[in-house]
């Protein structure tokens, strides 16, 4: 019985990811046709992701002067996996979840926090100078991001007093956290920014590397490293969705029809961003972060306790 419940899980993600990645790809192919000034087919778009693809697999792989293929090889594996665990923690509906755990919100962050280690594999195995700079680039700019998305989240379980994610969305059922902390949904977008590596957080890979950890890389590798890589995208939007916009609670609909609707409009914005913001220096980034963000997220956590400890009494 429990094998069969491990099995109906991991197809459950497989198929929440396959959905959501195509999504993802799909809202970013029309967002940037429409700010290309191009025609928007959205019908016609449907087909595009695909057709991209295909396209991409035909390619020749690069290839390099002794890489560690092992490594390159596990790289978009590895992300692919911390993203879906990610994603795995976040319940669609009462009890619709793949991974029912205590601590919803520390697998998640555990998740992410090693998303640092396959952005590193992936600009360190090729062997480049570029590359590997990118993966560098990463570890530098980690804790800029993942202090204030560890922070937020904690301040959004308080008033739960539960590290797990169900509670956190029924504590919401009178007012969602979105309105109780209005710090924290801003805050934790731009630190998902920073951890899905996109838009103007595109730091790893930013032009000014030629692509950066991604330079060496194509073929069906860049495919599996782009859909990983929505996939992370798609996790941020659906634990913002659950956390701050009451996940599953709302009128008329399922439970699990709002939980959609709520991630695809975090989603949205999130895929946006690499359209409408330029991409920022590292340096910038990272004194913003420390002299900003991470006290934002701080002040937010404070007001959180207060209110936890009002609440109490």
């Amino acid at each position: 019985m429990n094998a069969l419940r491990v099995v109906i899980a991991v197809v459950s993600v497989g198929a929440v990811s396959v959905a959501g990645i195509y999504l993802a790809a799909w809202v970013d192919l029309l967002v940037g046709r429409a700010v290309a000034g191009l025609e928007v087919r959205p019908l016609d778009a449907l087909s595009a992701p695909l057709r991209w693809g295909a396209a991409t697999a035909l390619k020749t792989r690069t290839t390099t002067e002794r890489p560690d293929a092992e490594t390159w090889a596990l790289a978009p594996a590895l992300l692919a996996a911390l993203a879906a665990v990610g994603l795995a923690a976040v319940p669609l509906a009462p009890g619709l979840l793949a991974a029912d755990v205590a601590n919803g919100i520390v697998l998640f962050g555990a998740a992410m926090a090693l998303v640092v280690v396959a952005v590193f594999l992936q600009g360190w195995s090729p062997n480049s100078p570029l590359p590997m700079i990118g993966g560098y680039r990463f570890i530098a700019e980690g804790l800029s991001y993942e202090i204030p998305l560890a922070v937020v989240l904690i301040a959004a379980a308080l008033p739960a007093r539960s590290l797990a994610i169900a509670p956190i969305v029924t504590s919401q059922e009178h007012l969602w956290n979105i309105v109780r902390q209005p710090l924290g949904l801003p805050l934790y977008l731009m630190a998902g920014l920073g951890l899905a590596f996109w838009g103007p957080l595109a730091l790893p890979e930013g032009q000014d590397l030629a692509g950066g950890s991604s330079l060496e890389t194509s073929g069906v590798s860049r495919i599996l490293w782009r859909t990983a890589q929505l996939l992370v995208l798609v996790a941020v939007a659906a634990m913002g969705a659950a956390v701050f916009l009451g996940g599953w609670l709302g009128p008329l609909f399922p439970g699990a029809a709002w939980m959609i609707v709520k991630t695809i409009i975090l989603l949205v914005p999130l895929i946006a961003t690499r359209h409408f913001v330029a991409r920022v220096p590292t340096e910038r980034y990272v004194v913003v972060s420390w002299a900003i963000l991470i006290p934002l997220s701080l002040l937010d956590v404070f007001i959180a306790g207060i209110q936890a400890l009002v609440a109490a009494r």
